[in-house]
């Protein structure tokens, strides 16, 4: 990696591209820590104090602590993100969005155009609940339709800010604009996460038990951190021959090649629906002010709360781990299922003339391909669990309140390791180009 940044600031066109991204991250930190006009920001150091839950910790660490210092980026880049899914979905479900994406290059820019519509929409109702949920419970220094129009504009003008300092990175610096965004806010983070994790096992013990402390803290980070990789990178290659054809005097085809399956399939999506629907109704319940209740509603609320699982006071909730668990499995063969069509794969096989060493073309391949499918899902899917696992564990063991998690560190790793693969694509095309030049 470091090999790779030393050769990139080695080439004066790459170089200038990441001195962009740079400029443009930190014009991203020095809008964090702009206030929103009307907001009193000790409300929602309060609300965060009282309610440790993986809902608005997760949020927070998306929006790089924006949301806790209620910012002019308090809501980050979340609305794109949710409406980039969302579209992702519906372009499964909707004939007319599957025929605009096949369109190429023009249905791709509609489809993008469609998703800043629909971010700047959900921006707009994020902000108003926001404005509204929050506001009538002391957010607002004075509560009345003004200072709400303030809020509600001036975050989602932040929100569509930073969705176009995304598409600019991604324009004229290095790497995806969005993914980077993203990671920066929750890299913005872990200092403060380090530190919290010092004063709590760290300062004022002895040197032994504190050193021990220091090493464990390490050890999982880089046992995470190794972990990830191997997940993100590993893949399944399933061989594929194609057909020899000779026409005249030329012979085609012939070749061997590989169909790559990740073993991560769906990424990061499993984590994010499963949590989003977890947590849901404890956001809306802390909106309409009913989440400090005794009935059973009450009670469900805090099964589905993080900040209860693995609790030693509180083994009881932890019910809701397992029900986390098997909503990951599900979201991760659901959302797998709607991007990888095996039978479309094996059509175009067919009609290349390619084949599966020892599988005939047809209806077995596609049995083939949806059996080795359904095995890299679930190990995918039990790595994603592990990772996530582990921080909550630990989070409800020893108290550990900190927002980076699994979520989080998958979605740093992937994200950089994504990028160094794009600078590294980009000083090979340079070194191509260079060739043809001479």
């Amino acid at each position: 990696m470091l090999e790779t940044f030393r050769k990139a600031f080695q080439i004066k066109d790459i170089r200038k591209k990441i001195g962009y991204t740079f400029l443009m991250l930190i014009v991203i930190r020095i809008g964090s820590e702009l206030p929103t006009p009307g907001v009193d920001p000790s409300y929602i150091k309060d609300f965060f104090a009282q309610n440790t839950g993986e809902a608005f910790n997760l949020f927070n660490a998306f929006t790089g602590g924006s949301f806790e210092q209620m910012s002019v980026f308090a809501l980050s880049i979340t609305p794109y993100i949710t409406s980039s899914i969302i579209m992702q979905l519906l372009t499964i479900a909707i004939p007319k969005l599957e025929e605009m994406q096949k369109e190429g290059e023009d249905g791709r820019k509609k489809i993008v155009a469609i998703t800043r519509y629909l971010t700047v929409a959900l921006a707009l109702i994020e902000s108003t609940a926001m404005a509204v949920g929050f506001g009538r419970r002391g957010l607002l220094v004075e509560y009345n339709f003004v200072n709400a129009a303030i809020v509600v504009l001036t975050l989602t003008a932040g929100s569509a800010l930073l969705m176009w300092i995304g598409e600019r990175i991604t324009e004229k610096g290095v790497g995806n604009g969005i993914s980077i965004v993203l990671v920066i806010n929750i890299i913005s983070r872990i200092p403060n996460d380090m530190t919290t994790l010092f004063e709590q096992f760290v300062k004022g013990k002895s040197l032994a038990s504190g050193g021990l402390a220091v090493v464990i803290i390490l050890a999982i980070i880089i046992a995470l951190v190794v972990f990830v990789i191997v997940l993100q990178d590993g893949e399944r290659r399933i061989a594929v021959q194609y057909s020899q054809k000779v026409v005249g005097r030329k012979t085609f085809g012939g070749q061997s090649t590989h169909i790559p399956l990740k073993i991560n399939t769906s990424g990061v999506i499993p984590i994010i629906f499963a949590s989003s629907l977890m947590q849901f109704p404890i956001v809306i319940a802390s909106f309409l002010g009913k989440d400090g209740g005794t009935g059973i509603g009450s009670e469900i609320l805090r099964g589905m709360n993080q900040g209860n699982w693995c609790n030693p006071e509180n083994l009881k909730y932890s019910w809701g781990l397992l029900v986390y668990i098997i909503l990951t499995v599900f979201f991760a063969y659901f959302y797998t299922s709607i991007t990888f069509n095996p039978l479309e794969i094996a059509n175009n096989m067919k009609k290349s003339g390619g084949f599966i060493p020892g599988i005939r073309p047809g209806k077995p391949t596609v049995e083939y391909l949806t059996r080795i499918l359904n095995y890299i899902i679930f190990v995918g899917a039990c790595g994603l669990v592990l990772i996530q696992i582990v921080p909550i564990f630990f989070n409800g063991w020893l108290g550990a309140q900190v927002s980076f998690g699994g979520t989080s560190l998958i979605i740093i790793v992937s994200v950089v390791l994504e990028t160094l693969k794009q600078i590294e694509s980009q000083m090979l095309v340079r070194n191509y180009k260079g060739f043809l030049n001479n």
